[in-house]
């Protein structure tokens, strides 16, 4: 078979994430943004001048004059969660073909801080344009996004059987993660009782099925594997990346039990040249623990209508046989509302050795899995401590 021509041409050679036990920052805007970045950029001994290239889901060309930067590689892809992977997706096929050298991909938001600046209005508004689902769902009393993935949950059970206490695992080892991370929102160690004994959001979702809601930002830094050798950390090489959209609205989902990563996941395994069995920690996007679950079937570590029983023995925290979310993850680190640039910024962490107390003894190959809109669009990036295996 012949080797992939993106696998290993580019690596990660910067990251930095700013988040708050607090859940709120001080800093918001262009400011945070600009912050974050130059962290990053630090982490890999570059500088604002070497950049030719960013990845921003929004107006690119906004962000590029802000930071000084005269960009010959820009993308502005906007798939919600998923946006990042994405963007690592498209920043290695733009080096690999020349179209930039060093490229930059960030996201800020500060949703928990703007609420109380705004006061009691705190609101955002609308987005522009048309959107369906103000027609065709929300008249109908569908609560978004909650609504969408309860759904999918709902589905779920009456289909595979599965439980409410086997979701409530996955925010359990999840906050036990969180409980080794100085920098997480939540790090008291909580029980499934506890789950179960937390509010009803939207049957059969409780309070702590669901994400949180915090201020926070992140940026990476992607250049040559060729360059990145002579770069202040270690390379953590792309090895393979995929993405795949099969609906927008949750009502038009072919199946609610399966996500496009049924899609993205196989395709950036096979470019890679792995399989599950050789991932040694997992990113996986955990907006709400249904998200989480089905990540899990769809990439392949467990069959589909099995992921309840797969994570029953706490496989998912520490100690367990595939650690995922190692810095907490939405349901207890940060979530700004966006989660997939700190599935990034933590799996490079943990390759490059640098997790602290919930650091994983020699991981070679990690999966940053993101999703986006309401189950939407799913991207996956194998990411390796090494450039051949």
């Amino acid at each position: 078979m012949t080797e992939h021509a993106l696998r290993a041409a580019a690596a990660i050679v910067g990251v930095a994430d700013a988040v708050s036990p607090t859940g709120e920052l001080d800093l918001h805007g262009r400011v945070l943004e600009a912050k974050v970045v130059r962290e990053a950029l630090a982490d890999a001994g570059l500088t604002i001048g070497d950049v030719d290239g960013i990845c921003y889901g929004g107006s690119a060309p906004g962000v590029a004059e802000y930071l000084g930067i005269q960009p010959r590689f820009m993308d502005g892809t906007m798939t919600g969660g998923s946006s990042y992977e994405l963007h690592v997706e498209h920043a290695a096929a733009a080096i690999a073909s020349g179209l930039g050298d060093v490229v930059v991909g960030l996201y800020a938001a500060t949703p928990r801080s703007d609420r109380a600046r705004r006061g009691a209005r705190g609101r955002l508004g609308t987005p522009p344009g048309p959107n369906p689902m103000f027609e065709w769902e929300m008249p109908y009393g569908l609560r978004l996004p909650i609504g969408a993935y309860a759904l999918a949950a709902s589905r779920h059970m009456a289909v595979y059987g599965t439980t409410s206490e086997q979701l409530a695992q996955i925010a359990v080892d999840a906050r036990r993660w969180a409980s080794m991370n100085p920098r997480a929102r939540y790090q008291q160690s909580i029980t499934i009782d506890d789950v179960l004994a937390s509010p009803m959001r939207a049957s059969p979702l409780h309070r702590l099925d669901c994400c949180l809601v915090t201020d926070g930002a992140g940026a990476f830094v992607m250049t040559s594997a060729a360059r990145a050798h002579s770069l202040a950390k270690p390379p953590v090489y792309v090895l393979g990346a995929a993405s795949c959209s099969d609906h927008s609205m949750i009502t038009a989902m072919p199946d609610l039990t399966v996500t496009a990563g049924a899609i993205s996941g196989p395709a950036a395994f096979k470019q890679a040249g792995i399989t599950t069995a050789d991932v040694d920690v997992l990113m996986s996007y955990d907006s709400f623990t249904i998200t989480a679950l089905l990540h899990l079937e769809d990439l392949g570590f467990c069959a589909k209508g099995e992921g309840g029983a797969f994570v029953e023995d706490a496989k998912l925290g520490p100690g367990g046989a595939l650690p995922m979310n190692t810095n907490g993850g939405g349901l207890s680190y940060t979530h700004p509302g966006q989660y997939g640039m700190f599935l990034l910024v933590e799996a490079t962490r943990q390759l490059r050795g640098e997790s602290g107390e919930r650091q994983l003894r020699g991981p070679q190959i990690a999966v940053a899995h993101g999703s986006g809109g309401v189950l939407s669009t799913m991207g996956t990036v194998v990411l390796g401590a090494e450039a051949t295996r």
